[in-house]
C-alpha cells in the first residue's frame, strides 16, 4: 500500500511540473544555428541566439540579443528591454515599439519613421569596429608577454656575467 501511495505521489508531483511548464509562457528562450520566430501569441521573456537571426511579430518582455545575425521586429512588435546585435543588422518595422536601446555593433539600424524607440539608438557599422575591440587587446597581451621574455633574458645574462670562473 504505501508503494503505491509513493508512486501516486510521484505521478502527481510530475503532472503538476509538467503542467507548470506548460503555462508558462514567459520562458527566456536561446538558440544556436537555427532561426527564432517569436509570434504573436509567444510572450518570452528574453530572446538570444547565436549565429542565427530571430523575427518577432509578437511581444518580448525582456531583452532580444543576436550574435552573428540579424534582429526583424515585424509589424507591431514590441520588445520591452535592449535589442542587440553583434555582426548583425537590425530592421525596425512600421508600428513597432522598443522601450529601450537599439544597439549593432558591426552592423546597421534600419528603422521605419513609424517605428517607435525609447531609447538610443547606436550603429557601429562594419567589421572595423570590431576588428579593434578584439585587437587591442591582443597587441597589449603580446607587449607583455614580450616585455617579460626581455626582462627574463636581460636578468639571465646579467647573473652569468657576474658568475665567477672555477677550474
Amino acid at each position: 500500500m504505501l508503494r503505491l501511495i509513493c508512486r501516486l505521489a510521484a505521478v502527481t508531483t510530475m503532472l503538476l511540473v509538467a503542467s507548470a511548464y506548460s503555462f508558462a509562457g514567459n520562458a527566456d528562450r536561446f538558440q544556436t544555428n537555427h532561426d527564432i520566430h517569436v509570434e504573436t501569441d509567444d510572450n518570452p521573456n528574453d530572446v538570444t541566439c547565436f549565429h542565427c537571426s530571430i523575427y518577432i511579430r509578437g511581444e518580448v518582455r525582456g531583452d532580444v540579443t543576436a550574435i552573428g545575425g540579424n534582429i526583424v521586429l515585424e509589424n507591431g512588435a514590441q520588445v520591452h528591454g535592449d535589442t542587440t546585435s553583434i555582426m548583425g543588422d537590425i530592421h525596425l518595422a512600421a508600428d513597432t515599439n522598443s522601450d529601450r536601446d537599439v544597439t549593432a555593433v558591426g552592423g546597421a539600424v534600419r528603422r521605419d519613421s513609424q517605428a517607435a524607440v525609447k531609447g538610443d539608438v547606436t550603429a557601429l557599422e562594419g567589421q572595423s569596429w570590431l576588428a579593434l575591440i578584439l585587437l587591442v587587446p591582443l597587441v597589449l597581451l603580446g607587449g607583455m608577454l614580450a616585455l617579460i621574455v626581455w626582462l627574463v633574458l636581460w636578468l639571465v645574462r646579467r647573473t652569468n656575467q657576474n658568475v665567477p670562473v672555477t677550474a
